[in-house]
């Protein structure tokens, strides 16, 4: 149910549509009832619904990884009564093509039809192209609706969002996509029973969707090909790959996320990078890896390397932007930085000390001389006097109490002597025994 659904990026008639057709297509939800996934856009009054049920008027940008869903409804959205039926690939149609279909839409217009023109990777359409889009979308000439998996913001110019609803779609999970499989192997349209299938053969269709219905039919289709039997192993046979045996809601799901993370750890590159290749192939949420990467730069590896945490935040939003599968480089790119970089706990431990400390009771009054006194009265309880001011010593440094009372001279960090660390812990050395130096002490 998705775009993932279509091989051609303008959607089929039902007429057009025969027994050779892939199965991708055969399945495709003829009306909304067979649409499973993205109820947050499709609940009773909501602006998608009332698209697809011929009722709303907007213009409408779906933007979702593949398979989610955008193609099936621009086709759903085009078969409302009294609309008829346009598509442009933003792949094959410039300016010239945008103009005539705006141009077609307009005659339909006066005999009472109402255009529906649907773009798919509208996010490869020049701004040239977009423009020649906008007075036709904004006098309701046409009622587009675009797919992209760019984020719109990036990718569409600003007048036509603006006159566009920016709904977004996400992945399917994984009990939408089993149900696309098991209708596709038993509705007459699809394989009408036709083979037996094996239900862990069902249950690796569905992980190897990775959310992309196209992926799981597709598959499906091809290991059908091999017989009246479908199992785990005619579906590693016909797709040429081993089966990762990977539930992204079991013990396998721990259990190779930990692997991955103690590899990184442990520096193990190689390790790492073969745990991070069975996740992207399982269908992993890339969004998760991403996420584990975050945390462990800042809890394995910290201060030794401190560019270690932006890399791993500059992955997570390049999942974010450009999806997969071409952030899977990202991904390993973060993977190999995070596993050679040199590692050290330091600022976990230095945390969980200190945090340890103040459930223990240890959370002393601030010193008056770094309290607030940016108010009447705060010199009268001696509030923010006697502060010493470090940029008015030449060294930037300046002997001055700073914790509570209890905790003056408590060490909670201490510097590793791995990377960054090292140089840290000797200038660490120097500043605490300035800081800690009473003042008029040389």
């Amino acid at each position: 149910m998705s775009d993932g659904l279509f091989d051609d990026p303008v959607p089929e008639r039902s007429s057009g549509i025969t027994a050779a057709s892939p199965l991708a297509v055969r399945m495709r939800p003829a009306h909304l009832d067979e649409v499973v996934g993205q109820d947050h856009l499709l609940r009773q009054g909501s602006p998608l619904r009332r698209l697809v049920e011929g009722s709303g008027a907007a213009s409408v940008i779906l933007y979702g990884p593949p398979g989610t869903g955008k193609t099936t409804l621009a086709s759903l959205i085009s078969g409302a009564t009294g609309r008829r039926f346009e598509a442009l690939s933003a792949l094959t149609a410039g300016v010239k093509e945008v103009r005539a279909v705006v141009e077609q839409a307009r005659v339909a217009l006066l005999r009472g039809q109402q255009t529906v023109l649907f773009i798919d990777e509208v996010h490869r359409f020049s701004k040239t192209q977009q423009d020649a889009l906008l007075a036709a979308v904004e006098n309701r000439i046409v009622l587009l609706v675009a797919a992209t998996t760019e984020n719109p913001s990036f990718a569409v110019v600003a007048p036509l969002l603006s006159r566009s609803l920016i709904l977004q779609l996400q992945p399917l999970g994984a009990d939408a996509i089993r149900v696309l499989v098991e209708r596709a192997i038993t509705d007459p349209r699809g394989l009408a029973g036709a083979i037996e299938v094996d239900a862990d053969a069902v249950d690796l269709l569905v992980s190897l969707a990775a959310g992309d219905a196209r992926r799981a039919l597709t598959a499906l289709e091809v290991a059908a090909e091999a017989g009246d039997h479908l199992t785990v192993e005619t579906i590693e046979q016909s797709l040429d790959k081993a089966a990762v045996r990977y539930d992204r809601d079991g013990d396998q799901h721990y259990d190779v996320i930990s692997a991955f993370i103690k590899s990184v750890r442990g520096s193990d590159v190689d390790a790492a990078l073969h745990y991070l290749a069975r996740m992207m192939t399982a269908g992993e949420d890339p969004r998760f890896i991403a996420r584990r990467l975050m945390i462990l730069a800042s809890e394995d590896i910290g201060m030794a390397d401190p560019t270690a945490l932006p890399t791993a935040v500059a992955a997570a939003q390049t999942v974010q932007l450009i999806g997969m599968p071409e952030a899977q480089l990202t991904l390993a790119h973060a993977t190999v930085h995070l596993a050679t970089a040199p590692k050290s706990n330091a600022v976990t431990t230095a945390l969980a000390a200190a945090m340890g400390d103040i459930k223990a009771g240890k959370a002393g009054l601030v010193p008056p001389h770094l309290r607030d006194g940016h108010y009447s009265g705060a010199a009268a309880l001696g509030n923010a006097q006697g502060y010493a001011y470090p940029h008015d010593d030449p060294g930037g440094v300046v002997p001055q109490q700073y914790p509570p009372a209890e905790l003056v001279g408590v060490d909670y960090y201490r510097p590793t002597s791995h990377g960054v660390e090292r140089e840290i812990s000797g200038r660490l050395e120097k500043l605490r025994a300035i800081i800690r130096r009473k003042r008029g002490d040389q």
